[in-house]
């Protein structure tokens, strides 16, 4: 009887060069991460005040119903254990067999190996229960402030979803899968990719959610043509070029939210809101914010309404001739046009005819998915950044809002770019969403505290000006478009805000969607639809209720509306007019300033 020894199988040349390439990438990750700012408790996570109020609640409901407490656990432990009996036991008999997924599905959960291989099941079941656990554990606790109840929901909602196998290599089977397919190749792009973030980032890590070569402001996207006509420190004004030979007499501006870029409303030709604005024969006007940097740090919400709104407005009427126009306000933009219509309606000034809203709040009692990051300890935290920076950094607000949804904003993306390998998608609303701007200190410190936290608009008022202005003031006709899943200004706190306003002409526009895509909707596309009602601007419910759903895009809604208020046709303007002499072409200078913190 002979034996054989067989030889082992030498790595490819493939593989050797690709573990080369991840010892270099790896020293390179480390000197990049030796740059990451020291941390900072007040901002990095919550207060010590959320965890003893917690512990507190939950050691009283130890003592006065342990029972309770102890049930919760032996459910957990019963379940896991089951479960893992259950596995162990088919995969004796050699038929491993995934029990029935009750649903509802999870898009984490898509490769097939999570339900037919045994060790990805038993690890996304056991994951699936602990989570389930968690979740329950924190509903159980009893004598929790609401609003302490609202934030450790929404943190325990953030440790479950870090927490999930598909985020590690180990347990994530489509990486494992590009892994062997590419001998390691997958990996090292991978790595490759992080390293890439976490220097760009000064030892942070943010994912590119976007190709960033892809797309140039003023070439390929934000390429409506028209022309600079006005600016100063705050902002630029671009007035846009007919495209029809006559325009309705009152001119149209819009304001836009400082806190990203203005070419969100003109991305690509086919979903341009401003070229089908222009398309529809109205003078329209956009306004492109500074991005402020740390020599801003002492402009506030009156800043923005001297220097931007008031401004902008009466250099709209000097360029037309006209004493009136409409307005347009978007997200915080909006917020910012009630508090400037208030302000008008004390001066007894008519300069604005009507406003539209844009998935606006004004009436903050119901913080929403924000409550969270709107108490004193993270808000205290940001002001004490603030007076380190001059501002509150971009690179802050789009951490926050990508952790409202984390698992599309943060761990998908960094799923693909560092265990698949692949490079960001070349994606024009991702591209303008990381192309965020800061915030002038003093202004985001007025708008945490006197409006996200006090609700001083819709209560004892909002100081502006030297006047102090209530959302009942605001009386011009209105129309206020909301969407339906809007994470950011949820449709029923926006519908409520404009229920308190005190005009006698409201209209209300609900699009299916979130805050952008809702917006973002063009009617070629007929991809989401939109409810108008008869009901009165009073009661959400009742408003919904009676509600008539019409398929397709709410800009013909929209312009119908606006038509009504703009007056008469009369020949179209050519931009800048007589007065005002040309500064460059749209979409101006401001728009592509990038500024550091």
């Amino acid at each position: 009887m002979t034996t054989t020894d067989e030889a082992p199988v030498a790595a490819s040349q493939q593989m050797q060069e690709n573990l080369a390439k991840i010892e270099t990438l790896t020293q390179r990750l480390v000197d990049a991460l030796a740059k990451k700012r020291p941390p900072n408790p007040a901002i990095d996570g919550p207060g010590l005040d959320l965890y003893l109020n917690t512990s507190a609640a939950l050691l009283k409901e130890l003592a006065e119903n342990p029972s309770k407490i102890l049930e919760a656990q032996v459910t957990y432990w019963g379940q896991a254990m089951k479960h893992y009996v259950e596995a162990t036991h088919a995969l004796s008999q050699g038929a491993f067999k995934a029990p029935a997924d009750p649903g509802p599905k999870d898009r984490r959960f898509t490769n097939p190996l999570w339900d037919t291989h045994p060790y990805f099941n038993f690890v996304k079941q056991q994951y699936l229960i602990s989570a389930k656990a968690m979740e329950d554990a924190v509903e159980r606790i009893e004598g929790l402030d609401p609003v302490d109840r609202r934030r450790l929901t929404y943190f325990t909602r953030q440790i479950v979803d870090m927490m999930a196998p598909t985020n590690f290599l180990a347990t994530n089977p489509d990486a494992l899968e590009k892994a062997v397919a590419t001998e390691g190749a997958s990996l090292v792009l991978g790595l490759e990719n992080l390293v890439r973030d976490v220097e760009e980032n000064k030892g942070e890590l943010i994912v590119t959610l976007s190709d960033k070569n892809a797309f140039a402001v003023g070439h390929n996207i934000g390429t409506a043509e028209g022309s600079v006509v006005f600016r100063n420190r705050m902002f630029e004004l671009i007035q846009y070029k007919p495209t029809t030979e006559t325009v309705h007499r009152t001119p149209l501006i819009i304001f836009p939210p400082w806190i990203n870029k203005f070419y969100i409303l003109d991305l690509k030709p086919a979903n341009s809101l401003i070229r089908w604005i222009v398309d529809q024969g109205f003078t329209l006007f956009v306004v492109s914010w500074k991005n402020p940097d740390a020599s801003y740090a002492d402009v506030g919400m009156d800043t923005y309404v001297s220097e931007g709104y008031l401004t902008a407005i009466e250099q709209v009427k000097e360029i037309t001739g006209e004493k009136k126009v409409n307005a347009v306000g978007y997200c915080i933009a909006g917020t910012t046009l009630s508090l400037t219509l208030a302000l008008l309606e004390k001066r007894k000034d008519k300069s604005v005819n009507s406003a539209t809203f844009l998935t606006t709040l004004t009436d903050f009692s119901d913080q929403g998915e924000f409550t969270a990051y709107l108490q004193d300890d993270f808000v205290g935290g940001i002001e004490q950044l603030i007076k380190q920076q001059g501002v509150l950094a971009a690179s802050f607000m789009q951490r926050t809002f990508s952790f409202l949804r984390a698992n599309d904003l943060i761990y998908a993306p960094a799923i693909r770019s560092y265990m698949m390998g692949e490079a960001p998608p070349a994606f024009d609303l991702l591209y303008w969403n990381g192309d965020s701007t800061n915030l002038p200190g003093r202004m985001a410190v007025e708008y945490l505290r006197g409006l996200c936290q006090e609700d001083r608009f819709t209560t004892k008022g909002f100081p502006l000006l030297g006047e102090t202005v209530k959302i009942s003031e605001v009386k011009v006709p209105l129309c206020a478009l909301a969407c339906e899943t809007d994470h950011i200004a949820p449709w029923i706190a926006s519908f409520n805000g404009m229920a308190q306003m005190g005009s006698a002409d409201k209209t209300f526009i609900l699009s299916e969607s979130g805050h952008v895509a809702g917006v973002v909707n063009p009617p070629t596309k007929k991809k989401y639809g939109h409810y108008t009602s008869e009901a009165p601007i009073r009661d959400p419910n009742e408003w919904k209720g009676k509600a008539t759903y019409h398929e397709g895009s709410w800009w013909p809604t929209w312009g119908a509306w606006l038509a009504e208020r703009s007056g008469a046709m009369v020949p179209a303007r050519v931009p800048g007019g007589a007065k005002h002499p040309v500064l460059g072409p749209a979409p101006g200078t401001y728009v592509s300033e990038v500024v550091a913190a």
